[in-house]
């Protein structure tokens, strides 16, 4: 298939704030074919991706899913749009679970006094002996230098 412009997002399709769905959304004129690999890669919101099509459809812009094989213009006819809902449904269902699990896999570590995420890279003495000397008049970017760590990093361990 020869297509005109290609957009390629590889993160998730959770919201539509995405710079590459923007910037397809700009490019598209009526009487254009949006094509686009799955439903979930679109939007994982049911509203999110029913309100894409809509106005994409309301523009006069076709949109076609392959893996689903379902195709939209102004025209849908009604089992197309019965199944483009079950799909989306199911997306969102998916997104949900996946980050269910995730904050499981997270609690059940913490519950065990796990550490999760990076190790502090300074210690409590340290931590500490750091706000000594600030107090004391130092600058914490050459606190931070002498400590082997960014400003940054400083900065959030002493918040």
């Amino acid at each position: 298939m020869n297509l005109d412009t290609t957009f390629e997002y590889h993160g998730s399709g959770k919201d539509t704030n995405r710079p590459q769905l923007k910037a397809r959304l700009r490019h598209l004129r009526q009487g254009d074919r949006s094509h686009v690999h799955s439903i979930d890669r679109l939007a994982r919101s049911l509203k999110d991706l029913q309100k894409l099509v809509e106005e994409l459809t309301g523009q006069g812009i076709s949109v076609q899913f392959h893996k689903e094989n379902l195709l939209f213009s102004g025209d849908s006819n009604p089992m197309h749009k019965l199944m483009f809902q079950m799909m989306g449904a199911f997306a969102e269902f998916e997104h949900s679970m996946i980050r269910e699990r995730q904050r499981e896999g997270i609690a059940a570590p913490r519950k065990q006094g796990k550490q999760i995420g990076a190790k502090p890279k300074l210690t409590e003495e340290q931590l500490a002996e750091i706000r000594e000397r600030l107090d004391s008049g130092e600058e914490k970017k050459a606190l931070a230098l002498e400590y082997g760590v960014s400003r940054q990093t400083l900065y959030n361990a002493l918040n």
